[in-house]
Order: structure tokens, then C-alpha cells, then sequence
């Protein structure tokens, strides 16, 4: 079992990386990374994010919804539940509160693998690889189509007999395919055992949430890759099997979300969520 060394040289996988990266065409990690007040991003992607945000002015909310409820869901998985590995597929670009960086700091002992596959995140994925010297984290440049291959190179850092949290944060709308996208979960949760858990999160369409609708049909214009909205029943699904924990499959921004000073509930976001334990 490896320590904090990656499995491969990330100085020359960055190199090959860049040669990859097509500045001409708005990639959706470079708008999150927009969004989120990041720098690894062009002027095609400031100029689609800002015009997005003409369509939709929440949408900037969104992604930090979507980046607090990682850490509240690894912050809940690591201090309460005790899990200390965590496979990170569709990981972005590095930001801060990243999934070892929250894990690490209440379990430093804590094991990740990050998994994406735009050469942007493996250009910076140095910054995915700071690890405690108590625990390990790499980086696999891997499609989310080929669990095969995920699952196989995470076994090199991930002891995938122990209970491990699968997160799969915005990257299930990348495929278009319904049954398909549910193998893929299925096979995923399938590799872990019992007491691993599932944390997903995925775009939304539902009433009320036009303004969505016509984000994601201009970004399917403009933008790569496309990106899929299902319903909130259709996004339950991928729990098939799992112990969905409270409050169940909702907006991002109010899973189990900070007090606000009034006591209401946080506004929606199109962005649902859910966190799923497998018995």
C-alpha cells in the first residue's frame, strides 16, 4: 500500500496534459472554477460563465452549494461515521476544502483517490496530491465510462475491502444514458462492502426552476462536455439499494445545511443531493 506518493509522475503528466487542454472551447471545470473565484480558466470560459449568469443569476450560488455540501458530507462522513478512504470521481479543478483537505484534518491518517479526466485538473492535479504523512492521496486520469479502470488503479491506495465513500459530485449528468449511468453507480457501489457510502450530487430539472432549463440549453450549445438534467425522482434512483441518510434527496443548499440567522431554510438550488449508506 502506497504512503502520499502518486501511482505515476505528475510533473510529466501535467507536461502531456497541457498539449491536451483546447483553450477555443468553454469546458465546464474551468466555468465551475470561474465561478467558485479560481484562476485556471480562459477567456472563453469567463466569457460563457458571465452569460450563463445573464440567463440565470443564482447560478454562481450553485457551485458553492454544491462545494459546501462536499464538506459537509465529508466532514459528517469522516468525524461521525469514522470512514477515512474516499474515491473523488469527476474531482474538478483544485480549490480549496478539497476532499483531502477536509478529511485529512479531522483523520489525518484518511486515504483518497481523486479520478478525472480533462487534462486542465491533471495539469494542476500537484495540488490533489499534498497529503499528511499518515495518509496517502493520488490522482487517476480516468473516465467515469470505465469503472473497470477506476476501480483497479484506486485499489493501488484504496484498500477496497474497508468501508469507502464514493463521491460522485456533479459528474452523473456527463452521462446521457440512464441505464448506463445506473450500472455505473451500481458497479461502483457494487466494489465497495457494506458501510461504504454513496455521495452524489446532479443538476435538476423541476418546476419552478426554468431559469436552469435555459442555462444548460445555452451551455449544450456552446460548451464540453453536455450535460444531462434529470428529476429528483430520477436522481433517487442512482440510491437504489442504499440507506438514503436525512434529510433524503434534496437541494444542495439544504442538506443538512449551517443555521441561517433567521431560521429559514436556505433558498433551493437546481442542484440536487443525496448521501446513501450501503447495508
Amino acid at each position: 500500500m502506497p504512503t502520499s506518493e502518486p501511482t505515476g509522475s505528475p510533473e510529466d503528466a501535467a507536461d502531456a496534459a497541457h498539449s491536451r487542454i483546447d483553450t477555443t472551447v468553454a469546458h465546464s471545470a474551468r466555468i465551475w472554477d470561474y465561478w467558485l473565484g479560481g484562476k485556471n480558466h480562459y477567456g472563453v470560459d469567463q466569457a460563457a460563465g458571465d452569460h450563463i449568469r445573464t440567463i440565470h443569476p443564482g447560478i454562481t450560488d450553485y457551485a458553492r452549494a454544491d462545494r459546501a455540501f462536499l464538506g459537509r458530507a465529508v466532514t459528517h462522513l469522516t468525524g461521525e461515521v469514522g470512514i477515512r478512504q474516499f474515491l473523488d470521481i469527476g474531482t474538478g479543478l483544485p480549490t480549496t476544502d478539497n476532499t483531502h483537505e477536509v478529511a485529512q484534518r479531522i483523520a489525518p491518517e484518511s486515504r483518497i483517490v481523486y479520478t478525472d479526466n480533462d487534462p486542465i485538473v491533471l495539469a494542476h492535479a500537484r495540488a490533489l496530491l499534498t497529503s499528511t504523512p499518515e495518509g496517502a492521496t493520488d490522482y487517476l486520469d480516468a473516465d467515469l465510462h470505465d469503472p473497470d479502470t477506476i476501480l483497479r488503479e484506486a485499489a493501488r491506495t484504496l484498500d477496497l475491502t474497508r468501508p469507502t465513500a464514493v463521491m460522485l459530485l456533479g459528474i452523473v449528468m456527463f452521462v446521457h444514458d440512464d441505464d448506463r449511468a445506473r450500472a455505473i453507480v451500481r458497479q461502483l457501489m457494487d466494489a465497495v462492502p457494506s458501510g461504504s457510502y454513496l455521495v452524489l450530487s446532479h443538476t435538476v430539472t423541476a418546476p419552478g426552476m426554468e431559469h436552469m432549463d435555459a442555462a444548460v440549453e445555452y451551455w449544450n450549445s456552446v460548451g464540453t462536455p453536455k450535460l444531462l438534467q434529470r428529476t429528483p425522482g430520477e436522481i433517487a434512483r442512482f440510491f437504489d439499494g442504499l440507506e438514503v441518510l436525512e434529510p433524503g434527496i434534496v437541494s444542495c443548499s439544504r442538506w443538512r445545511p449551517e443555521p441561517t440567522p433567521t431560521g429559514e431554510p436556505p433558498e433551493e438550488v437546481a442542484l440536487y443531493c443525496g448521501v446513501g449508506r450501503k447495508p
